[in-house]
């Protein structure tokens, strides 16, 4: 009997087994020891999983050289490197199915010639070296079949790329097309009216007129959408009178900044050394004949100015010649005297007094200083509890009163700059609040803490026009100099029309510019309509500052020079390429497509969820 129950329990449990892998043939299990090779497969030609994740590997390195942090899988994935190498490997291995279905390959001996051409398979005396070979694949973790057979491939796609791309080239009527508009030249004349040569007479607008234009020009004078937003905030300078700092910590500080509070004399010195005693002394008796400069000795050695410059320096780190530079006038040439390197000659360049700032003069800061780190700490504190009571439902009026907050309502855009809205921390929050948000505490970057709430949008209007009457003001009397100016123009523009420029105009030439001319004073636009222009024509061209009649007095072809000639080339080169380009995309794209790419979904899950 036992042995029966033995024998129905074995049973039992096999047939619960058997369950239990069909059940996990449902989600994708078809068995244990699957022997999934390839990611996806494109016609007769295989990516296989050890490709897949080389080029991840590659594409991995790459990013991290980039931008110098560790790059994981989920990374790669978010900036879609998976799908582009995949996408790439495919194609390459529908360029890989073509060349078979073509019979393309090559033989033995090319494949030798290919290989010894490698540097990294070749010994020392450049050959190809089988050692060598052995070593490199093995570090690479290929064998010498599958790198052979990949060599092979490569060749071949070779083959079938220069086979669609040799000899393509654009017509050479759109690179003359292209240089001929490039390089187009125009000769033309103008007669310039500035703003400043206007003389108007002063008028103060009547507040009707004023009004009037404000309201016809009211696009001018337009408020950005705003927010209404109210904020409590706790900053440390409202919690110094809460931290008590003990003269001891103060002079500790103080002592620890010696160096900024204790600065000895300096002096701006250039230092050039001589080999022995006999040469610095001729080179000073130089300096005192007027037989040389400073500059000329320091050119004679070879040497610039800034490679003798010692900077700024003490007495101290003169050694023994320190008391000497230092008696000599900003100017002077000291010397010959000491240094480390050998005699030298010293030139003082400029005296820095001692700046010395006594412990009773230096305190103010000082106590500033260690106070702002404790009330810091002491906002740090509250700020859980503030927190709190954001959460349990408070509002900021209430943490105002209770918490001794600082309570304040702005309109906020994204222009605002002053007060906390200099803050970076504040206009990040500002710019995200909705009306939905409850307020929470954030942190400034001087160690405040603040929670802010969304009162109401304001939507773009009119700014009122007593606000903006000084505005409005300045608006008119640009709108008046603009239309004097224009009206002069356009009386310049009528008489050169009907009888040239006359012969008191002050009439500028320019000769053969092209559109990328530039003239400097005139408005931006004049080479550009220019170029819009007939022979003979006239045009008035204006901008706030100055009002050009222009004249078009011809119409030249593009140089005949070296610069064009290498225009011309580039352009049809870069032209030939990119038609070369697109014309292989589309090539790729069509073999692909015959080939029928199926990926494994599985086999790439593994492949991902396994990469390092």
């Amino acid at each position: 009997m036992a042995a029966g129950m033995k024998q129905l329990s074995k049973t039992f449990i096999w047939i619960l087994m058997g369950m239990l892998i069909v059940g996990l043939a449902g989600f994708g299990a078809v068995n244990f020891t699957s022997s999934a090779s390839s990611v996806a497969s494109v016609g007769d030609e295989e990516v296989s999983i050890g490709t897949y994740v080389r080029e991840l590997q590659r594409e991995q390195r790459a990013l991290q050289a980039q931008t110098g942090q560790a790059v994981s899988m989920a990374q790669l994935s978010a900036f879609g490197l998976d799908r582009v190498v995949l996408g790439r490997l495919i194609s390459l291995a529908a360029l890989d199915h073509e060349a078979k279905d073509l019979g393309l390959s090559i033989g033995d001996e090319n494949l030798i010639e290919e290989l010894g051409s490698i540097d990294a398979f070749q010994g020392v005396n450049g050959a190809f070296d089988r050692e060598a070979y052995s070593f490199a694949l093995s570090n690479a973790g290929l064998s010498e079949k599958e790198f052979e057979e990949d060599l092979r491939r490569e060749a071949a796609r070779t083959i079938v790329q220069n086979a669609v791309l040799s000899g393509t080239k654009m017509p050479g009527i759109l690179t003359e097309t292209l240089t001929g508009f490039i390089g187009a030249r125009r000769s033309f004349s103008y007669v310039q009216i500035n703003a400043a040569d206007i003389a108007l007479t002063a008028q103060v607008p009547a507040d009707a007129e004023l009004q009037a234009f404000y309201e016809t020009a009211q696009d001018q004078f337009m408020l950005p959408e705003t927010k209404v937003i109210t904020y409590a905030a706790l900053r440390p300078s409202m919690l110094l009178d809460e931290v008590e700092i003990d003269e001891a910590a103060l002079r500790q500080l103080f002592d620890d900044r010696s160096s900024q509070y204790q600065v000895p004399e300096r002096r701006l010195v250039e230092r050039l050394v001589f080999a022995d005693d006999a040469a610095a002394a001729s080179a000073k008796a130089q300096l005192e004949t007027g037989g040389a400069t400073f500059e000329s000795l320091v050119d004679d050695r070879g040497l610039t100015l800034q490679d003798i410059d010692m900077g700024d320096v003490t007495m101290g780190a003169l050694g023994a010649a320190g008391t000497d530079v230092f008696a000599a006038q900003v100017g002077d040439v000291a010397g010959p005297l000491p240094s480390d390197l050998g005699p030298a000659l010293y030139r003082v360049n400029g005296r820095l007094e001692a700046q010395i700032t006594t412990f009773e003069q230096a305190m103010p800061d000082l106590r500033e200083e260690l106070a702002s780190a404790r009330t810091r700490r002491l906002v740090e504190a509250q700020a859980e509890d503030i927190d709190d009571l954001l959460a349990g439902g408070a509002t900021l009026e209430e943490l105002a009163t209770e918490s001794g907050l600082e309570l304040v309502q702005i309109h906020w855009t994204d222009n605002a700059s002053d007060g906390i809205a200099a803050y970076e921390g504040f206009r990040t929050a500002a710019a995200a609040v909705t009306a939905e948000d409850f307020p929470a505490v954030d942190f400034l970057d001087d160690g405040s803490l603040f929670a802010l709430r969304l009162d109401e949008v304001l939507p773009e209007r009119p700014e009122p026009f007593a606000d903006a009457r000084d505005k409005v003001l300045a608006a008119w009397q640009a709108d008046r100099l603009s239309t004097a100016l224009r009206e002069q123009g356009e009386a310049l523009l009528t008489q050169a029309e009907s009888a040239g420029f006359s012969e008191g105009a002050e009439v500028k030439t320019e000769t053969g510019l092209t559109r990328t001319a530039y003239i400097d004073t005139v408005p931006a636009d004049l080479v550009t309509q220019v170029f819009e222009m007939e022979v003979g024509n006239f045009r008035l061209v204006q901008d706030a500052e100055s009002a050009v009649a222009v004249r078009l007095d011809g119409i030249l072809p593009p140089e005949a020079s070296d610069d064009m000639n290498l225009l011309t080339q580039a352009l049809q080169a870069q032209l030939d390429q990119a038609l070369a380009q697109e014309m292989f995309q589309a090539y790729v794209q069509d073999v692909q497509a015959r080939a029928e790419p199926r990926v494994d979904q599985q086999a790439l899950n593994a492949a991902q969820a396994n990469f390092q």
